[in-house]
């Protein structure tokens, strides 16, 4: 009896914890916070393009790094504050997407935080923690591979900031002139949408994302 029961009990009791994983605390929720990721299953998302490489294993979302597609929310945003974490394989290349649309270019038609095993390298507007192509972070603070970063991406009108690590590292202004000065011609910021879906990239690399909370504001 008790080895018939063992299997089921290991069963709940695991998915009791990675329940957990994906909860607000509790004062989180008092400031407005709620799971945008339930720990469990992709409920809530949508895989976008191509086949779906998108799992879920121990209350984190995993992208296999197979030829695949991205992964969207359900609903579209346009002002939040966006907190999870991030643990990506070495020599990987992800990114979190943000203000994104169904079709094009998501990195520029909507933004890209992005993501790279590039632990220690000088921050460019290409690294980890930038605004993929327009903004560089002030400084390069993602860990080494198969560590779990922390990110807190805001968008507040034509505002955003990023977080990471618990360091602000983004703080633009996405109408600044000068920023859309050096922004390519077909692609500049201040054109871009103020609301859309929010996504993880698969950039075909082993990437997993946890703790996916929102405020909206």
């Amino acid at each position: 009896m008790r080895k018939a029961c063992f299997g089921p009990l290991c069963a709940v009791l695991l998915a009791l914890a990675c329940a957990a994983l994906a909860q607000v605390t509790a004062e989180e929720r008092a400031q407005g916070f709620v799971p945008l990721f339930n720990g469990r299953d992709l409920s809530g998302w949508v895989v976008q393009g191509g086949k779906n490489c998108w799992s879920v294993q121990n209350g984190a979302i995993v992208c296999s790094g197979e030829r695949g597609g991205w992964l969207r929310t359900e609903k579209q945003y346009a002002d939040f504050i966006w907190r999870l974490e991030y643990k990506i394989s070495k020599r990987g290349n992800s990114g979190i997407f943000i203000r994104a649309p169904k079709e094009g270019r998501s990195s520029m038609k909507g933004f890209e935080i992005q993501i790279l095993d590039d632990y220690g390298k000088p921050p460019t507007k290409y690294s980890s923690g930038s605004l993929y192509r327009l903004v560089a972070p002030t400084k390069n603070m993602s860990k080494p591979a198969g560590q779990w970063n922390t990110v807190e991406i805001t968008c507040r009108g034509r505002h955003i900031t990023v977080v990471w690590n618990g360091e602000k590292t983004i703080d633009v202004d996405i109408d600044d002139p000068e920023l859309n000065a050096s922004a390519p011609a077909n692609n500049k910021p201040s054109r871009r949408a103020s609301k859309g879906y929010l996504g993880l990239q698969n950039h075909r690399s082993h990437v997993e994302f946890r703790n996916l909370r929102i405020k909206e504001l």
